[in-house]
């Protein structure tokens, strides 16, 4: 009798069990997607140097507006807990000290993308449009320029905007210079 071979995928629940036993330590950057444990690409300078650009631009711009989260946890659903570069996320006054934030609390999720370019446009992508986060931006080092998704269906983005440098780019209320964003000014 033949049977089937299936993966025995992992939940949030067992990932930090994981984390708690020293399995997983906290030197790792790993995320957990569909249940499944990726190691995260090496920070090359550059996309350090863009995130922490990026930080001080939104926490000058949003201050008691939202809460800039930069590379940490993002509770999608049990078997889901990303670690976006940079999430708006909507104000608490508790700074989600009690949990992370889930997706109804996102405002914009970005993604710096070099070598991992493919899996936020491939993997990521998807399940942040089943998630509805509302607005997604891949910045893509090697090209100059944001992809911005909006317009969450079950999985894809309906609406899709093309930034180079030299134009504005919208977030929330306000209009902001992709060369400063991707550090060219």
């Amino acid at each position: 009798m033949a049977t089937e071979v299936v993966k025995r995928l992992i939940n949030v629940e067992e990932y930090y069990k994981m984390a708690e036993v020293g399995i997983l330590k906290p030197e790792d950057r790993v995320q957990l997607i569909n249940g499944e444990i990726y190691q995260m690409s090496p920070i090359e300078s550059r996309h350090a140097g863009i995130v922490n650009k990026l930080s001080k631009i939104f926490n000058d711009l949003f201050k008691d507006q939202a809460i800039v989260a930069v590379q940490n946890p993002i509770r999608v659903d049990a078997n889901n807990e990303l670690e976006p570069d940079i999430a708006l996320l909507k104000f608490k006054p508790d700074y989600y000290a009690s949990y992370h934030p889930t997706p109804s609390e996102v405002l914009a999720l970005i993604e710096v993308a070099g070598a991992s370019i493919r899996f936020d446009r491939e993997v990521k992508k998807a399940l942040y449009a089943a998630c509805a986060i509302r607005l997604y931006w891949i910045i893509d080092i090697e090209n100059n320029q944001i992809e911005a998704y909006s317009t969450p269906t079950a999985d894809k983005y309906l609406t899709f905007h093309l930034y180079k440098k030299d134009d504005n780019i919208p977030l929330l209320d306000k209009r902001l210079d992709v060369n400063e964003l991707i550090l060219l000014s």
